[in-house]
């Protein structure tokens, strides 16, 4: 195995050297760290190249071949230069991989040539984790903050108190996208600018309305484009550049003055020759300071402080022990609040949760499940109901499209929601199919296994619990030529309570456990 490989989903411990990677739309940059005193770390090295993963034509739906090999090749530098520390690795892909139709051979390729792992992240984590990176650089943990970071292919906005979030969004708009769409080649023409503003006014407009009248306290602006626009209106007003941004604060009349600055210098060429400039973003740089103007114009920013750290340093500080307790928390908690705003019922879901867990604690190493399934399968469990919520015919395929779609589960990767939504999916009528579900067969093969195993155990815990009555307490795994699942009543209820009905309905779900084992399986009264 490689140093600094993590392969084993869930495994414990935490390593004395952690490296997080962003896989963003215009750039990769890892930062290595040395685990410190109180959850703490300190800085080791960084490394960043601008790839341009999103540099495709259209609308990000495609990674170009020559994109991807960019890709693949800096990844293999990052992973070089974290198995030299003997780093612990966790990379984290936005926009340009989230968006992309051909996302799996990217990371698949990065798997089998960098040696790297890729998660692909929602953009509800994503501006988890930038807000989690924002409280570790600026002493903002007690203050109403107003938080937002520019990519290349999105940006999050973050409305929060401390580690309470009032309001998460990520909107597809960057720097990347706005150069495509209003200065093609990083050229202005006509009435681009204006254009421009109104387009990015327009998208935070619904964002706006949501966030009400929660104000804040600070203003955050995190991301390389913030930085390099703080650094230009410094030049501007001719103070020095200090070699760390962190904690700089500018005004959003500087903040404007810089993007009509840059707009009327008409092309990259001229552009190079103002102050404080980052030769590296000459052709993007405007279409990422429209963004920030208009964030700072909708949400009445005054006063904007730079935040150094980000996405990258968020998810270092999301691997260390402590955090993964509360990331654990944090989940459980997202999914029972969806739970609670879709299922009429949530007392059942809870007690075929609780069922399910049982078969899957029984039934993990046969069915080849390793132990982060089973917070899948929790999820899966929970929320294979909340599709009643739009009819109660086919709910289950409602119940897949809530889930999918929902902006209210936190701490879950892109792949994470995608497998929870598909074991809800599958908790009843017709079973995975890789020629009839291109979802399912979009899934790598070990997921489709995942899926496979917990569909199958939840759905026989749906039937231990048809009546919605609770009335099994547990169920007993009696494993020989034929897999005996044995029920037992409350204790209330007493021993002899009736559970046949609850032992016929299950046996009529078992079709796919009894596949997947290669042995009967009966359900019966302990």
């Amino acid at each position: 195995m490689l140093a600094g490989r993590v392969d084993e989903p869930g495994r414990e411990g935490t390593a004395d050297v952690l490296a997080a990677i962003d896989i963003g739309t215009n750039s990769v940059h890892m930062v290595i760290a040395r685990l410190a005193a109180n959850d703490r770390f300190e800085v080791v090295t960084r490394q960043k190249e601008m790839v341009r993963l999103g540099s495709g034509r259209g609308e990000m739906k495609v990674l170009e071949p020559d994109a991807i090999d960019r890709g693949v090749a800096a990844l293999d530098r990052c992973r070089s230069l974290a198995d030299s520390f003997g780093a612990e690795i966790r990379a984290v892909a936005t926009s340009a991989v989230r968006e992309a139709r051909n996302a799996k051979e990217f990371t698949d390729r990065v798997r089998a040539e960098a040696g790297v792992t890729v998660e692909v992240i929602s953009g509800q984590e994503e501006a988890r984790l930038i807000h989690l990176g924002v409280l570790q650089a600026l002493p903002v943990f007690d203050q109403r903050l107003v938080m937002f970071d520019v990519g290349g292919g999105s940006t999050e906005v973050v409305l929060a108190t401390g580690l309470d979030e009032q309001l998460a969004r990520s909107l597809k708009v960057g720097s990347l996208r706005m150069t495509r769409r209003f200065f093609p080649d990083g050229v202005v023409e006509g009435d681009a600018l204006e254009r421009s503003r109104r387009y990015v006014a327009d998208r935070l407009a619904q964002t706006a309305h949501e966030a009400g009248d929660l104000s804040h306290d600070v203003a955050v602006a995190s991301s390389g484009t913030a930085e390099a626009v703080v650094a230009m209106a410094l030049a501007a007003s001719g103070e020095p550049v200090p070699q760390s941004l962190n904690g700089t604060v500018v005004t959003r009349k500087q903040v404007t003055e810089v993007v009509e600055a840059l707009a009327s210098a008409a092309t990259p060429e001229e552009r190079r020759k103002l102050p404080g400039i980052d030769p590296a973003r000459v052709d993007i740089l405007l279409g990422g300071a429209v963004i920030i103007e208009q964030v700072c114009r909708t949400f009445g920013v005054k006063e904007l402080t730079v935040s150094e750290y980000a996405l990258r340093e968020g998810v270092l500080f999301s691997m260390l022990e402590g955090n993964r307790v509360q990331l654990a928390d944090l989940r459980q908690s997202s999914v029972f609040h969806l739970m609670e705003l879709c299922d009429d019922e949530p007392d059942h879901s809870v007690q075929v949760e609780r069922l399910s867990l049982q078969l899957f604690d029984a039934l993990r190493k046969p069915l080849g499940l390793d132990r982060a399934a089973r917070d899948l399968l929790s999820a899966g469990a929970l929320l294979a109901n909340t599709g009643l919520f739009v009819a109660h015919s086919g709910h289950h395929k409602h119940s897949y499209y809530v889930i999918r779609n929902s902006e209210h589960l936190k701490g879950y990767t892109d792949r994470e929601i995608e497998m929870v939504a598909q074991v809800a999916r599958y908790h009843r009528k017709s079973p995975p199919s890789e020629e009839k579900h291109a979802e399912f067969a979009a899934l790598a093969e070990a997921d489709r296994a995942t899926v496979r195993g917990c569909a199958a155990l939840l759905r026989i815990a749906v039937g231990l619990d048809r009546n919605h009555d609770g009335a099994v307490d547990r169920v007993q795994v009696e494993r020989g030529d034929t897999v005996v699942l044995a029920v037992v009543p409350r204790a209330e209820l007493g021993a002899d309570h009736d559970l046949s009905f609850e032992c016929w309905s299950a046996n009529e779900r078992t079709g796919m456990l009894s596949g997947l084992l290669g042995t009967p399986v009966e359900v019966r009264p302990a």
